[in-house]
């Protein structure tokens, strides 16, 4: 161990992951990075949970198109994680010996990190994901942990029936002690999803991880094969009830849903409670600035933003340019694109960087279905050109410029 740097609890967050759901927003960066809320990352909720909970040592575990998120987090400073013991530490995959090794499973990527975790010598191990909305005290799970003498505790949701199969599932008795986990099953015998949230005693995980990474049939990761099997061997494997919002943002839909949420007074995710503060990396920009003849409601408006236009029920992310005679609707549009006159965008997201050309229609659909539409976002990708009068169909997603007045 380097010095005297243990510490009783330390957080392992998985931000690997492609998101190929979310299509062209992930093309460059990985899914933790991806922007949310007008002045957020998908990450930023982990680590302001973990900040918030008390915990100041995070390994943060990258793989696909890390270099966004990488710089995004640096030192840690916005996160108050810029420690010289703990703090905040990125963990690619690296070379050993003569040759490296990707991740190849969520447990995996545990194991190979087994020597940065014992450099604080943890009794508890907090194994995160970095890609869903949700704010948590560890702490009260942590407590819960230690109460019951748990091996593992697993956070989880009860979800409805109907979605049940879309999640590692539990079954558990009058105590919460899990008797069988089942990995997205097509019958689930219980509503209690896992969150992707684990505590485990250190000493009990490194022995799992070591027998896994032995066994060449295993998938290495934990909703297939750790818990699974320390619930076959008898181990203390505990559930703990988390009764907030929580939303996995996985696919376009859900991404788009979930910005929408922080509009609807009704849904507890409370960005500003000074009680949980969010914390995130942003630039300083100057105040946004609205046109004598723009038109803002219900709508999320941040940081350097020119608004001449209409916007409703939309967020618009720093230095977006909406020009006169525009209307947003029901839309999300990220940093500095730029939406020029005249032209209409409904139920969409706009990556950074696109430029919207004059009267193009992006998103909009005639005689359809309120509901119907909701399940059709349209995504013009990060830095794509829309020419002028350009039309976009509902649930389109755009990778590459489409030229002036061609339909899509």
């Amino acid at each position: 161990m380097w010095g005297n740097y243990k510490k009783e609890t330390i957080a392992m967050l998985l931000a690997g992951g492609q998101g190929s759901r979310l299509g062209v927003l992930t093309n460059s960066v990985a899914k933790p990075a991806v922007p949310f809320g007008g002045k957020y990352r998908i990450i930023d909720f982990t680590l302001s949970n973990c900040v918030n909970s008390g915990i100041d040592t995070i390994g943060v575990l990258t793989q696909y198109q890390p270099l966004e998120l990488n710089t995004y987090i640096g030192s840690g400073q916005p996160w108050d994680l810029d420690r010289l013991s703990g703090g905040v530490t990125i963990l690619p995959p690296y070379v050993k010996g003569s040759s490296g090794e990707w991740y190849r499973g969520t447990a995996n990527a545990i194991y190979q990190n087994i020597h940065y975790i014992e450099t604080y010598d943890p009794e508890y191990v907090l194994i995160l994901s970095g890609d869903h909305i949700y704010k948590m005290n560890y702490e009260l799970m942590l407590e819960d942990h230690k109460r019951k003498g748990a091996d593992c505790t697993i956070s989880v949701l009860n979800v409805p029936l109907e979605e049940a199969s879309r999640f590692g599932v539990m079954s558990t008795d009058e105590d919460f002690r899990i008797y069988e986990f089942e990995e997205k099953p097509e019958n689930p015998k219980s509503t209690l999803a896992s969150m992707g949230v684990y505590i485990f005693t250190w000493k009990k995980l490194k022995e799992y991880l070591t027998k896994d990474e032995k066994d060449e049939n295993s998938n290495n990761d934990f909703g297939k094969n750790i818990i699974p099997g320390m619930i076959q061997s008898g181990e203390r494997v505990f559930a703990y009830e988390f009764k907030g919002y929580w939303r996995d943002v996985g696919t376009i839909e859900s991404l788009w849903e979930a910005n929408m949420d922080l509009l609807d007074p009704s849904v507890p995710i409370y960005l500003d409670d000074p009680k949980w503060r969010m914390y995130s990396r942003n630039s300083v920009l100057p105040p946004h600035y609205v046109g004598e003849a723009a038109r803002i409601k219900d709508s999320f408006i941040t940081d350097g933003c020119m608004i001449e236009g209409s916007v409703e029920n939309s967020i618009i992310f720093p230095g977006v340019n909406i020009r006169p005679g525009a209307v947003i609707k029901n839309s999300i549009v990220m940093s500095s694109a730029i939406i020029e006159e005249d032209v209409i965008v409904e139920y969409s997201i706009i990556a950074p960087e696109a430029k919207i050309g004059k009267g193009a229609k992006i998103g909009v659909c005639d005689n359809q279905d309120e509901l119907q539409r909701r399940s059709n976002i349209t995504v013009i990708g990060r830095g794509c050109m829309i020419g002028n009068c350009a039309e976009i169909k509902v649930g389109m997603t755009i990778s590459e410029s489409v030229p002036k007045r061609e339909e899509v």
